[in-house]
């Protein structure tokens, strides 16, 4: 059965929602599954903007089918060649020979990568081109890197929608509900979006600026991603969120703690500090057990806080293994401009605090905030003074604003 929404007369959303993958690209949890956006617009000209995964195109051929209710298909407009999207290209050829692609010559080169030949019909383009399909009039703006060399973004001129590739994307399934006004979206999809966000596209926070830079010369009305909900109120929180992650500013001034632990002696110093954080004033504290949290999730969180506590056991001689593969992560994903606290632990030669601290000094703009408190097997009683210690130092860095009296 076609599952289908018109977005308005002209313009049809024909996606599909997965809940059956587990992690997408292989490596990202998605307890809450993920949406494969495809949109048609009808004109004198037929133009579909993306496909979809191959796991889910029984239902993406049958919502085309139907959208386009017995019309030619025109147009195929590739904005981004990454399979989640572009994996029925080939199959949706066979279906439509007559399709014209439209595509960046970099994408029609990686349609040859995957499929051993360039489409028959294809359009290449670049910066500022003009596709007309009658009252439509799109305009193609290029956006390498995010997250793909390949990357363009199509903006439809008449309705002033923006077909934003996987920009303004977020990790979520949707049940009917289409639009982010329509959801509780602060509440339920913000930190999936911030996960998306960072995971996927964070190491090119110069790149995505550039294309905030596009948008922001263009008059929105409405954001069509490839994942998650559409956008068609409210742009300006949602743009602005991408802004603050894309410039590595801290979301929130709020404290997150993430300890690695193995038989939970580091665990209990680290929940201890939290303690004294909260006594001193600080509110919507999170801490984390780097075993048993996947890293997508802690990036999210290092991504969104201002202050974060990284305790970590000395694991052979090296940094607790769950925890060095975070401080990787943040590495690859180009973290910066945040202020860390260190605790290390260690029964006969705590290294972990000295190691963790030159992975950080790799990183832009870490301030390093208080003294490295340093455990031997477990924190004696003396050392709750070291703690304090740290906790007023955290205070003192955060001010009196943010996390610090809920303001």
């Amino acid at each position: 059965m076609q599952n289908i929404r018109h977005i308005n007369p002209d313009l049809t959303y024909i996606g599909v929602s997965d809940r059956r993958t587990a992690l997408f690209e292989n490596v990202y949890p998605i307890p809450r599954g993920v949406s494969y956006n495809s949109y048609l617009i009808v004109d004198e000209k037929t133009a579909l903007m993306d496909t979809a995964d191959v796991t889910v195109s029984e239902q993406f051929f049958e919502n085309l089918e139907s959208a386009l209710a017995g019309r030619a298909l025109d147009y195929l407009i590739v904005n981004h060649m990454e399979p989640d999207h572009g994996a029925l290209i080939q199959p949706l050829l066979l279906r439509y020979p007559q399709a014209t692609v439209v595509a960046t010559a970099k994408a029609a080169q990686m349609m040859e990568q995957f499929f051993g030949a360039k489409p028959a019909n294809l359009m290449a383009v670049k910066e500022g081109d003009t596709l007309a399909l009658g009252r439509h009039q799109l305009v193609f703006t290029m956006a390498p890197m995010v997250h793909w060399p390949e990357v363009m973004m199509t903006y439809d001129q008449t309705d002033k929608v923006l077909f934003s590739a996987d920009a303004f994307g977020t990790f979520g399934a949707l049940s009917g509900n289409i639009f982010a006004d329509e959801l509780n979206f602060e509440a339920e999809w913000l930190d999936d979006a911030r996960r998306y966000f960072v995971n996927i596209v964070g190491k090119y926070g110069l790149q995505v600026q550039n294309v905030l830079k596009k948008a922001a010369a263009l008059d929105i009305k409405m954001i069509c991603p490839l994942h998650g909900p559409v956008w068609r109120e409210n742009l300006e929180y949602f743009i602005g969120k991408h802004d603050v992650w894309s410039s590595y500013q801290p979301e929130d001034k709020a404290v997150v703690i993430v300890y690695g632990s193995i038989y939970g002696h580091t665990e209990s110093a680290a929940l201890r500090l939290g303690t004294l954080l909260a006594e001193r004033g600080v509110k919507n504290i999170k801490a984390y057990d780097a075993s048993r949290t996947h890293v997508s999730e802690l990036v999210g969180e290092c991504f969104r806080a201002s202050h974060i506590v990284l305790a970590s056991s000395t694991y052979n001689n090296g940094i607790f293994t769950p925890m060095e593969n975070l401080l990787l992560d943040l590495k690859a994903h180009a973290w910066q401009r945040r202020s860390v606290a260190l605790i290390e632990n260690g029964s006969w030669a705590p290294q972990s605090g000295k190691l963790m601290r030159a992975e950080l000094e790799q990183m832009k703009d870490i301030t390093f905030v208080g003294d490295t408190v340093t455990l031997k097997s477990a924190a004696a009683p003396a050392q709750e003074e070291q703690l304090a210690a740290l906790a007023d130092a955290i205070v003192g860095s955060m001010g009196s604003e943010g996390g610090v009296k809920g303001e």
